[in-house]
């Protein structure tokens, strides 16, 4: 039975604030919230849909959301601080937000009694997304033992990345970019762990990328056009709402494994001979999923 509608944005009163959710009637939405002077609405729905399909290609009923604070630096403490407690109002009840780009966890602490996730997916999700992002590179290759690999994130997460990489085996390549802010994207090796934006990797780069397997590290870092050459290039690109995953290990449910490696590794496995390739196939997986329950939203999280 269909008894989800798509999309809303949701206006806070308090501040300059929004929460996009993707499925109104999920259960419960869950995402990030960012802050800057201006974040555009329309960037924080594709957020929210790469959310409602990770939880879909993984069979949970939940919706992506994604929420911003519009505020200046000199604002910006007392505008979050407006948000979070209007978020903790009845109204919000089913919305859980973990803290993105220009916010720091504490901000929202006081939401964290009522979230359903657990303490180990605060403390180890960096690790365990690590761990996946891993795992979705050895599936898709048969291990990376020998291989090179670029990787592009920088954040809590790279130097993880780094260090599970060479653990495996593989020689972990650092392009200078003081020179060329694209030096790691256009490293001749054989993996490119990529995800610092959105659209990060779009048609005029696609020439000058020599690795043959891009693994997401963030939520749509290739775009459309970028794909489909990709794909008659023959250079395999994951789908970044199953490499990213890993997290969903520490918070099981009935059935699932607490396993990341396992968890991402299995899903990457299952679409590496999938006749629309890994990345469109995920998509077919998430919304057979989404039909079972919910209106499938329109647009697929592809940039």
């Amino acid at each position: 039975m269909r008894d989800s509608l798509t999309v809303t944005t949701r206006k806070l009163t308090t501040t300059d604030a929004f929460v996009v959710i993707d499925l109104v009637d999920a259960p419960m939405a869950i995402g990030i919230v960012r802050s800057a002077p201006k974040v555009l609405v329309d960037g924080a729905t594709w957020l929210a849909r790469s959310e409602t399909y990770r939880y879909a290609f993984f069979g949970r009923k939940v919706s992506g959301a994604s929420a911003a604070v519009n505020a200046p630096v000199d604002a910006k403490a007392e505008a979050i601080g407006a948000f979070a407690v209007e978020l903790g109002e009845d109204a919000f009840a089913t919305v859980h937000l973990s803290a993105g780009r220009g916010i720091n966890a504490d901000d929202l602490a006081g939401l964290r009694a009522r979230d359903p996730r657990p303490d180990a997916w605060w403390t180890d999700r960096d690790s365990l997304t690590a761990v996946g992002i891993l795992s979705a590179a050895e599936r898709a290759l048969g291990g990376v033992a020998g291989r090179t690999v670029a990787i592009e994130t920088f954040d809590a997460m790279s130097s993880k990345l780094v260090e599970l990489f060479r653990s495996a085996g593989a020689t972990v390549v650092e392009p200078d970019v003081s020179e060329d802010a694209n030096a790691v994207i256009h490293a001749e090796v054989d993996v490119l762990v990529a995800g610092s934006k959105v659209g990060l990797i779009g048609h005029a780069n696609v020439e000058k990328v020599h690795a043959r397997l891009i693994v997401p590290s963030g939520p749509m870092p290739v775009t459309t056009k970028a794909l489909a050459a990709f794909d008659r290039a023959g250079v395999v690109v994951l789908p970044d709402f199953v490499t990213t995953s890993g997290h969903l290990a520490a918070w099981p449910v009935k059935g699932s494994t607490t396993d990341a490696a396992a968890l991402v590794g299995d899903g990457i496995a299952q679409l590496m001979d999938h006749a629309s390739g890994p990345l469109l196939g995920a998509c077919e997986i998430a919304e057979t999923f989404l039909s079972t329950w919910a209106d499938i939203p329109f647009g697929r999280p592809i940039a």
